[in-house]
């Protein structure tokens, strides 16, 4: 078959923009409304695109005078929106941080059957301060620990989702027999963080365990990611550093034993679409003209773990601590660094550039001119599809489903329909099957 592109729909209130819910095209209104949302799932579903996401925080922090906050816990509004769709997959961000691995994969495990079999897990570890105090953690977890509690975590999560093999379920009246004990397995995980008996309270799904997804770009995020993950979110502003993150990831993907089709590479991308690349441009820009530099400065303070608040907007940044200080996002604090740099630009152009996606890259121009680049991207190795990031909602998803899904289509880079009922099967992933069939298969062979 001809490789073709993945599309997500990263959903966020009303949009990516900072200052979205201030604009016209918009109503802040939505953020509480459940339909809202539901109503976004229907429109990705309308446009074939293989899944929707949500982020995720578990803190209000010190900006919500000036800017709107992820109001539901994504889980539980995603099972809201399965119950109004039947194909588009739903993948939701959950911590390895503050939870237990049994809590998580119960959760996602029933979002996977209510769904059919449609659900996924962007797996992250929580570097907030914010978040932290409100789990009783003083400062920054320290960034190494995360990755070692994360690893375990997953590791512990999947074991879970193994627990019961794909046959387990018995249900069968005439002899009693609900479940085959054969097949439903302990795990007996005794580690560094977690100690968990298993099995799980819930049977295996339609596609045997949610879809596993990653977003951190610094080394021990590489890593984790080439190791676990089956779709990775990532934030590259040229298609030569896309590359570079495209190869670099793949190959460490066959390191540990997988095939580098098994990940498939997602940068983010926020597009404002016009009839012409002026009233597309014309239009970012009155979006930046409604950014609250008082928010946008206390963004970037957390971004870069430095107090700007107090900084002058026209001056340049102050001198930045090396990356082997920070313990909080890694990679997206490099991306900032890089860019002000790079473009020798003050505080207040660059809380301008970083105001439509917290440094994903933004485009401006016509349908045709977007789904240019995306195929731009995607030829040359950059992309293996991407994480579509509407500036505003709904507007900005339904100008990418009615005006860019079509030319990639007529193009033959995207699916005209659904091929496949699970969120696996939208990516081109094969079922898994639980470790302890595979186990038994080997044995007996």
């Amino acid at each position: 078959m001809t490789r073709q592109l993945h599309l997500n729909a990263f959903l966020m209130g009303v949009g990516h923009h900072e200052a979205a819910w201030r604009h016209e095209r918009t109503d802040v209104r939505n953020l509480t409304d459940v339909k809202h949302f539901q109503r976004l799932a229907q429109l990705a579903e309308r446009g074939k695109l293989d899944s929707v996401f949500f982020a995720d925080g578990l803190a209000v922090g010190p900006r919500v005078k000036h800017n709107t906050q992820a109001i539901f816990e994504p889980i539980t509004l995603l099972t809201a929106m399965a119950t109004v769709t039947e194909h588009v997959g739903l993948i939701a961000t959950a911590t390895t941080g503050y939870i237990e691995p049994y809590t998580l994969a119960r959760s996602f495990a029933s979002l996977d059957h209510i769904s059919g079999g449609r659900a996924g897990w962007n797996i992250v570890t929580s570097a907030g301060e914010d978040e932290a105090a409100n789990f009783g953690v003083e400062g920054i977890p320290d960034h190494g620990g995360r990755y070692r509690r994360a690893t375990e975590f997953v590791d512990v999560a999947t074991a879970l989702w193994d627990s019961w093999e794909d046959d387990a379920l018995v249900l069968d009246e005439a002899s009693g027999t609900f479940a085959d004990t054969e097949r439903v397995h302990r795990i007996d995980h005794d580690g560094e963080h977690f100690k968990v008996r298993g099995p799980l309270n819930t049977p295996r799904s339609v596609q045997g365990r949610p879809l596993l997804v990653q977003a951190g770009s610094s080394e021990s995020g590489k890593d984790f990611a080439a190791r676990y993950a089956e779709a990775i979110f990532t934030a590259q502003r040229s298609v030569a550093d896309g590359k570079a993150f495209y190869r670099d990831v793949k190959a460490r993907a066959v390191k540990f034993g997988r095939s580098a089709d098994e990940v498939k590479i997602l940068p983010g991308i926020v597009p404002f679409i016009g009839p012409t690349e002026d009233a597309a441009r014309e239009l970012e820009q009155q979006f930046t003209d409604l950014i609250s530099p008082e928010y946008s400065l206390r963004q970037l303070s957390q971004m870069l773990g430095v107090d700007l608040t107090a900084h002058a907007l026209d001056a340049p940044l102050p001198a930045l601590p090396p990356i082997e200080q920070i313990q909080g996002n890694k990679s997206r604090y490099q991306l900032v660094k890089d860019l002000a740099s790079s473009e020798s630009l003050t505080v207040r152009q660059l809380i301008a550039k970083l105001g439509g996606g917290r440094g994903h890259r933004t485009f401006a121009g016509t349908a045709e001119q977007v789904a240019d680049n995306l195929e731009l991207w995607f030829s040359e190795g950059a992309a293996d599809g991407f994480n579509i990031m509407p500036p505003y909602l709904p507007g900005g998803l339904e100008d990418f489903v009615e005006q860019v899904v079509p030319i990639l289509q007529r193009r033959g880079l995207f699916r005209t329909d659904y091929t496949a009922t699970t969120l696996r099967g939208h990516y081109g992933l094969a079922h898994r099957p639980s470790r302890y069939t595979v186990t038994a298969a080997e044995t007996s062979a």
